[in-house]
């Protein structure tokens, strides 16, 4: 062997021997957590919270950057063309990662292939709620008196294709129920008119509707998740009357495909470590959302995969497929 092809071979040996030492240092400067929604919103103060957890763990700046906009498809666009090296996370939402790939025509980046994910962050539970002046006092009286009204009740959504909109769709579709969406540009106008009588029923966030459900201004009939809700420990399940129904709204993190295995497998359990963390829970449930088992990796990759299929079908539907 010659000398520049024995320097070539050490050179390489080097490279591969300092490979996990360089994993080791990661990170090694700030990261940056980006968040496809405006500041303040459920996904905003998930990252927050975790933010001095992660610098702490880390060592380095963690810095979280709002990039809302077109469902939040600009932000997770924005994470699909970053480089891949562990410095940019996506906190995505199920409608980035699964309704956006059936309601828009064109998606900017594939939430299958141009990602992969690293921890479920937490949930985000909604409540079946209707003004008080309708006369029914849990999910199966509703259930009777929408199919009795000789036209179809009306219900306040957040917009198109949140989860506002495709859990009562999915109701709909799970009961024989016919029902026409109001959209309005968020929670708390389309709660507000629920709580005004001028729409009778609509799926809450449990955040914003918490207060006005404990006021009495709104009749809870029951939450969107199997799993009770400890704010409202007394109010049933959907699901105790439709079997099956066990939906939520929730977000994780992610990396651009192409990340190096050990970046990600550390990312991975460091996430792990911080969101199992009891304080940050405690303060994740006050916010109004609930803390999940963050997974692993193959883990979530075939959870995105069926929630793109669950959701697909429910946006087909709706008749709402390619409308965005």
């Amino acid at each position: 062997m010659n000398r520049s092809l024995k320097s070539l071979a050490w050179a390489c040996v080097a490279a591969l021997c300092c490979a996990p030492a360089l994993a080791q240092e990661f990170p090694r400067r700030a990261v940056t957590i980006v968040v496809p929604f405006a500041a303040g919103g459920g996904g905003d103060i998930l990252a927050r919270l975790a933010v001095p957890r992660l610098e702490m763990k880390w060592g380095v700046p963690v810095i979280v950057e709002n990039k809302p906009g077109a469902g939040g498809n600009i932000g997770a666009a924005a994470v699909a063309r970053a480089a891949p090296d562990g410095y940019t996370l996506l906190l995505a939402g199920s409608p980035q990662f699964a309704v956006n790939v059936t309601l828009y025509k064109k998606l900017p980046y594939d939430p299958v292939n141009d990602f992969v994910p690293l921890a479920m962050a937490a949930a985000t539970p909604f409540v079946l709620v209707v003004n008080p002046d309708v006369p029914v006092k849990n999910v199966a009286e509703f259930i009777a008196y929408a199919k009795a009204q000789p036209q179809p009740l009306s219900y306040a959504t957040a917009g198109y294709g949140v989860p506002h909109h495709l859990f009562m769709e999915l109701l709909k579709s799970m009961t024989g129920v016919n029902m026409t969406p109001v959209p309005y540009k968020g929670s708390a106008p389309a709660l507000t008119d629920v709580v005004g009588g001028h729409v009778p029923v609509m799926f809450v966030d449990l955040g914003p509707g918490l207060g006005q459900m404990q006021a009495g201004a709104v009749r809870v009939l029951g939450g969107s998740m199997a799993k009770k809700l400890d704010a409202l420990p007394d109010a049933p399940a959907v699901n105790e009357t439709i079997p099956g129904f066990d939906v939520a709204s929730w977000q994780m993190y992610a990396v651009p495909a192409g990340t190096p295995p050990d970046v990600v497998a550390k990312l991975n359990a460091d996430l792990r470590a911080v969101l199992e963390l009891p304080e940050l829970k405690e303060q994740v449930s006050r916010s109004g959302m609930l803390p999940l088992e963050p997974g692993s990796v193959p883990q979530l990759q075939a959870f995105v995969k069926s929630e793109i299929a669950r959701w697909g079908e429910v946006v087909r539907k709706a008749g709402i497929e390619g409308s965005q």
